[in-house]
């Protein structure tokens, strides 16, 4: 156990490398442990992980006790403030040591009056106290930051470091070069270099969720040095579209005052060739040495400008180019004037192969003009459309966001505008959008675009937070005598804000929007591509007309998208509705190969405004199927995912992962979080998911009470999606709470509803429903049917679940060794999948029955963290490691590190042994 003296600081979950440093520190504590005191000082630059490698160690100091300390630069002149920090927590032991050494202490930690304490006799006590806290219990001292201790307490501590070789008592320093303490010098030193190319890469990788060049993410892995810090700030400070495509990296990182003007005098004392070459470095994001060398000769200068920037430590040119730190090429690139910065520019441009890199000519020759050039923007509009196949609709943006800037014709700068501003929102940048759609409104826009300008509006408007369909219904009566499809579009966004409305809407909001969108639809003719036609008329009838009439029309709509997602092109819009009808179908096979389909597209797309929707319902299908871990890994990344400065979405698997996990104080923080969200953002949708989830993990933990009373709340509310699965959770608690007889009309309007839809799925959630509600022998037949049709089903979820009341009802019929045999199903599939809360119910009843049920060993897939077992679904599946990579925004070489880790972990050699642990989750995903 440690006992902490400090509040240890929050660490990314995932820890990159390090193996070897892990080991030889692990070895010192453990001969501290015994007895060989010892220290060891951790040196590396700023950012490079020594405070995570730290923290790491800590982690593992188990019987270890934890004193602690942080040298801070503001209290570097205050005598034994760190001292004092790390010796708070043995003052117990003052009493041990010898009166003129705890008076020394007591003075210096402020307890008494006196003179200033003899060093020397204020580290014999120091080292008193540590020995006498020791007998009982082994110490780890870790002092973060030594650098910045003021000097007393560094002169203390490092007397007491050299003296502690025989008690167990270990201390290890983090220190920040090149600023290490002369006091330390002598000690054992660990020093930290940067990460292995692929760590990098894994590192950079989990901090992208959009498209990236592969040619921009080696420049960045390179020029970082492996330096972790530089890696994680880089996607922090740069504009997704900027990062995309690579062009934001001259001005990277914000420099820190000091730091810039540190450079700056570095960069002065330079020939001015020099300069010039480095700047030319600065503004060229690849990195390419044959590249500069022949925009440097254009300018005239020759290759002996590159020593002195090689001497002073700025530049190194090899085989890439690469600058010592990010912050250099950004100092660099911000000491320039705007004319040298467009001269470089254009001498880029000059040298750039037209054929071969059209896209980085384009962007060169618009950054070497100050005014307007039409030819440049037109290679930027022909740029955007092969720059979003590899870096998504942000790099498209950015693109279009430029070659706005340099039109010179108003309806052209108006048109390219009003592009731009479409891509920027899709890729979640709503002001950015906001800001073109107002350039694009100052120019002449013909009826269309005008229309389309609305449109756009609306869409804005309600990605932030308004919730009216008013706006999308009037603009897509606009745009439809323009272009009937996409009017379409426009009136499916319009029904689903009714939608999401729910019980915070106005009252009749749903009816009166799908009677709107009826009517227009009957004066117009279908579209030549009749998909959201179907949608809209599924969407309709099932509100207008009732559930029952609406299930052809429901699946009609669900095969014309499942055909139209395994188009060449596809698209992913409003795939997101329509896995919610496969939900209100309850056909999970459709409902997840549709997910799939929504998963890839937009990732491939990098429509970051989208995808956390996608993420969320392919995570709950997984968590229906009992793959909870799959559903984790989804749900980790759709919450890494902020396009729009707010949370990724609604988090409607990750409540729902936690209520089946029987979560009961992670449920409660999400849901406080959710709920205030919802009534902010006027979706009263959200709502009727958190009651629905709420009764699930009341269900889960035995409280049938609060069960019911949440379910009652989400069954009042008829919304596509999720609330079919509200009734189960209603009658569950309504039977185990003694409210049967409450649950008659939510069982009647349930059998009508399952009856029409006819799946595995829907009859045997049925079946279970009755037998839950049925008294006497009929309930038996129930439960054995209910249990016949969901074994012919993906949901092991349910399933176990079936089981488990199953045997609840035995063994109240007093059968117990058949109830044992159920609950012991119901137990070992529920623990299996993680099910923690029902699994701990089956546990409940089958200790009554006279069985102690022991929890079953934890799987291997237990091992993989979340992106490792999304590469191995995904190569168990079939998928090659670059299909792998496109799908997870990787790289190649990323995916095969992590696959070394991932057969490391489960003691394979291959991917066939791969293949062969049936670990595929469906091919969908790998789009084969």
């Amino acid at each position: 156990m440690i006992t902490a003296g400090a509040p240890q600081p929050s660490r990314p979950s995932e820890f990159f490398s390090r193996t070897a440093e892990l080991a030889a520190i692990g070895r010192r504590m453990r001969a501290a442990a015994a007895g060989q005191g010892g220290t060891m000082v951790i040196c590396g630059e700023a950012g490079i992980g020594k405070t995570e490698l730290l923290e790491r160690v800590l982690d593992r100091a188990e019987g270890l006790r934890l004193v602690r300390a942080v040298g801070r630069e503001f209290e570097s002149e205050l005598p034994f403030t760190g001292l004092h920090e790390l010796c708070r927590p043995l003052l117990t032991w003052l009493k041990t040591l010898p009166a003129p050494q705890r008076t020394a202490v007591e003075v210096a930690f402020a307890l008494r009056d006196g003179a200033t304490p003899d060093r020397f006799r204020l580290g014999l006590a120091v080292l008193g106290l540590l020995s006498a806290a020791a007998r009982e219990q082994p110490i780890v001292c870790a002092v973060d930051d030594a650098q910045w201790l003021d000097h007393a307490s560094a002169q203390v501590l490092a007397f007491v470091a050299r003296r502690v070789e025989h008690d167990p008592v270990m201390f290890l320093f983090a220190v920040r070069e090149p600023a290490t303490p002369a006091l330390l010098g002598g000690l054992p030193t660990l020093t930290l270099t940067g990460l292995g190319n692929e760590d990098a890469l894994a590192l950079l990788a989990s901090q992208l969720r959009a498209p990236l060049d592969e040619r921009i993410r080696d420049q960045i892995v390179a020029e970082a040095r492996g330096n972790p810090l530089a890696l994680l700030e880089l996607p922090r400070s740069v504009r997704t579209a900027e990062l995309a495509g690579g062009f934001g990296l001259p001005k990277a990182l914000p420099v820190p005052a000091r730091i810039e003007a540190g450079y700056r005098e570095r960069l002065a004392a330079l020939p001015g060739d020099t300069q010039r070459l480095l700047l030319l470095a600065a503004a060229e994001p690849l990195g390419d040495p044959v590249l500069l060398w022949r925009a440097a000769e254009g300018l005239g200068v020759d290759a002996a400008a590159a020593a002195p920037a090689e001497a002073a430590d700025l530049l190194d040119i090899g085989v890439r180019v690469r600058f010592r730190h990010p912050l250099v090429r950004s100092a660099v690139y911000d000491a320039a004037t705007p004319d040298d910065r467009r001269g470089a520019h254009r001498a880029l441009a000059e040298v750039t192969d037209p054929r071969a890199d059209p896209d980085r000519r384009a962007w060169h020759r618009a950054q070497s003009v100050l005014g307007p050039d039409e030819d440049i923007a037109a290679e930027l509009e022909n740029a955007a459309v092969r720059a979003s196949a590899r870096g998504g609709m942000a790099a498209a943006a950015g693109f279009l966001e430029r070659a706005t800037a340099l039109t010179p014709d108003p309806a052209g700068r108006a048109e390219r505008a009003l592009t731009a501003a479409r891509f920027k929102h899709w890729a979640g940048a709503p002001d950015a959008a906001t800001d073109l759609l107002a350039t694009a409104r100052m120019g002449p826009l013909d009826g269309l675009r005008r229309a389309l300008a609305e449109v756009l509006t609306a869409q804005i408007s309600v990605s932030t937070g308004a919730k009216d369909p008013a706006p999308l219904l009037d603009a897509a009566r606009k745009v439809e005598e323009h272009d009937p499809l996409m009017a379409r579009d426009v009136y499916v966004e319009a029904f689903l804000v009714a939608m999401r409305a729910g019980r915070l809407g106005a009252e009749d909001l749903l009816n009166d929007t799908a009677h709107e969108v009826a009517k227009a639809l009957d004066a117009a003719p279908l579209t030549p591509a009749p998909r959201a036609d179907l949608l809209l008329r599924a969407l309709i009838t099932r509100e207008t007309d009732g559930y029952a009439a609406a299930v052809p029309a429901m699946r009609d709509a669900i095969e014309a998208f499942l055909a139209a997602a395994k188009a060449p092109k596809p698209r992913s819009r409003w795939l997101s509705i329509v896995s919610g009808m496969a939900i209100d179908l309850w056909d999970l096979e459709n409902w997840r190969v549709i997910a799939e389909h929504h998963v890839r597209i937009t990732r491939r797309k990098g429509a970051l405004i989208t995808l956390p929707s996608g993420l969320h319902f392919l995570a709950a299908a997984h968590l229906t199927a009992g793959e909870f871990q799959d559903a984790e890994a989804l749900v980790a990344e759709a919450n890494t995912i902020d396009p729009t400065g707010n949370p990724a979405g609604p988090p409607f698997a990750d409540l729902a992962l936690r209520a089946w996990r029987g979560d009961e104080e992670g449920f409660a923080a999400l849901a406080e979080r959710f709920n205030e969200t919802a009534y902010e953002s006027g979706e009263g949708h959200h709502l009727t998911v958190l009651d629905g989830t709420r009764a699930v993990l009341y269900n889960g933990i035995g409280r049938y009470d609060a069960a019911f009373d949440c379910a009652a709340r989400a069954c009042r509310h008829d919304e596509l999606g999720f609330s079919a699965l509200n009734p189960t959770e209603f009658i569950e608690a309504a039977a185990r709470s003694g409210r049967q007889l409450q649950a008659g009309q939510v069982l009647a309007e349930f059998v009508a509803r399952t009856d029409a839809s006819g799946t595995d799925l829907a009859i045997g959630l049925q079946l279970n429903a009755c037998a839950l509600l049925t008294d006497g022998a009929g309930a038996e037949d129930l439960y054995q049917q209910s249990i016949h049709r969901l074994t012919h089903t993906r949901a092991t979820a349910y399933l176990g679940r079936c089981h488990l009341v199953y045997g609840e009802w035995l063994r109240r019929e007093t059968r117990r060794a058949d109830a044992k045999t159920q609950l012991r199903i119901a137990y070992e599939m529920l623990s299996a999948i993680g099910a923690a809360g029902f699994a701990a119910r089956a546990a409940r009843e089958l200790s009554a029955c006279g069985e102690h049920p022991h929890r079953p060993a934890s799987k291997p897939l237990d091992l993989l963290t979340p992106q490792e077992l999304q590469i191995a679904r995904l190569v168990a599946g079939g998928a090659t490691s670059k299909e792998a990579a496109a799908q997870l925004f990787l790289s190649p070489r990323t995916v095969h590190a992590h696959l070394r880790s991932i057969f490391k972990k489960l003691g394979l050699n291959s991917r066939r042994q791969l293949h062969d642990l049936q670990l595929s989750s469906g091919n969908a995903e790998t789009g084969k």
